[in-house]
C-alpha cells in the first residue's frame, strides 16, 4: 500500500465492529493520536473508482478501509457517490451514540441519470456528543479536539452480490442476513439430513 501503510501479516484478518472503527481508528486519527500500526491509509475518492482501491486502501476480505476529509469531492470523471439516505447510529456497549454510518452506492456515468453499480461506500463519523470532553485539560485543547472531528471520516467499501437490490441488503457480506445464500458445505449437510430422515 502508499502512504507509508503497513500491510497485515499473514494470518491476520481485519474485522473490527463499528463502534471499534470509531473508537480506534477514526477517534485517533481526527483527535491527531498516534495509532500503531498505522495501517488505514488516507485517500480521496475523487481520484479513484472502486474496484481501483486495491493495494492502495486497506484490503481485508472483501473490504477495502481508507479516511479521508469529510467534504472531500465524491464525483469522479466517468461515476460518482450517491447518498443513499441510510443512516445508522453507532452505538457504545454502554449504548452511548459515538458515530453515525451512512451508506453510499457508487454510480457509472454523470449524476443524476448514472447507472447503479453493485459498489457501497459505509462512511463513519464521530458523534463528538457521545464523548467525555471533561477529561481534556482545557477548554482550548477541548474546542480544537471538537473541530478536528468533524473533519475526517473512515470509510468502507465493498462489492454486493448483484441480486440484492434493497437499501436494506447494502450491509456487506460478512453481516448475517436473511438473503445470503447457503455454502456448499451447508448444503451437504442438509442433504444429509434428510437421507437421514428418509432412513430413520
Amino acid at each position: 500500500m502508499e502512504d507509508g501503510s503497513v500491510n497485515l501479516p499473514p494470518g491476520f484478518f481485519f474485522s473490527p465492529t463499528d463502534e471499534e472503527l470509531v473508537l480506534h481508528f477514526l477517534y485517533c486519527k481526527a483527535s491527531l493520536i498516534p495509532c500503531h500500526p498505522n495501517i488505514i491509509p488516507d485517500l480521496h475518492p475523487s481520484q479513484l473508482a472502486p474496484w481501483e482501491l486495491n493495494g492502495k486502501a486497506l484490503l481485508s476480505g472483501n473490504q477495502y478501509y481508507f479516511f479521508t476529509k469529510v467534504n472531500e469531492n465524491r464525483a469522479r470523471e466517468n461515476g460518482y457517490w450517491k447518498d443513499t439516505g441510510v443512516t445508522e447510529p453507532i452505538l457504545s456497549t454502554f449504548d452511548k451514540k459515538v458515530g453515525m454510518k451512512k451508506y453510499l452506492v457508487f454510480h457509472i456515468g454523470e449524476a443524476p441519470q448514472g447507472t447503479e453499480t453493485s459498489w457501497v461506500m459505509q462512511e463513519y463519523y464521530i458523534c463528538s456528543s457521545g464523548f467525555d470532553t471533561a477529561s481534556y485539560r482545557s477548554a482550548r485543547r477541548r474546542r480544537k479536539h471538537d473541530q478536528s472531528w468533524s473533519k475526517w471520516v473512515l470509510c468502507k467499501v465493498y462489492e454486493k452480490i448483484r441480486s440484492q437490490q434493497s437499501v436494506d441488503c447494502y450491509r456487506d457480506d460478512d453481516d448475517d442476513g436473511s438473503g445470503s445464500e447457503l455454502s456448499w458445505l451447508d448444503e451437504v449437510y442438509l442433504s444429509l439430513d434428510d437421507d437421514l430422515k428418509e432412513i430413520g
